[in-house]
This record gives structure tokens, sequence and C-alpha cells, in this order.
């Protein structure tokens, strides 16, 4: 899993939410709208990328953080 963050021109309304993935709609005042959510991997994330296309929406910038197994590791002992 890959947490994602992809930045478009303009406000999206949130109803494309769930077609996106279920990605969080966040609107900013510099009249962007930010995507942020999790893709199963490089292929879930071209594909999200090809829907934002074929909606011929602006892409500002994408930015994925790998997952650190470590951390995750012991996010998970501390619970």
């Amino acid at each position: 899993m890959q947490h994602v963050e992809i930045v478009i021109k303009g406000h999206l309304d949130p109803h494309w939410s769930e077609w996106l993935a279920g990605m969080t709609i966040t609107h900013t005042v510099e009249d962007s709208t930010v995507l942020c959510g999790t893709v199963s991997d490089s292929s879930a994330l071209y594909g999200l990328l090809s829907r934002l296309r074929d909606l011929g929406l602006t892409l500002i910038s994408v930015v994925t953080i790998e997952p650190n197994d470590e951390l995750d590791q012991l996010r998970e002992e501390a619970k």
C-alpha cells in the first residue's frame, strides 16, 4: 500500500470521492483540490491518474509515500 497525495487545479466536487478510489477531497484557498488516500500499487495509481485525465483535470503534483515497514511494525506493537 502507498499513501498518495494528488493536487489538481480547481475545486473538484466531493461526490467524486467514491469514483476516485475513496480518496479524501480537500479544497485549498489557492483554487486547487488535494486528493489523499491509499492505493494498492503503481497500477492502481496509474488508473486513478487516468480517471483524473478523463475528467479533463489539470494535474499539479503527485506525491507517493512508501510505507516504512519498521515504523508500521512499531505502531502495531504499541496498540
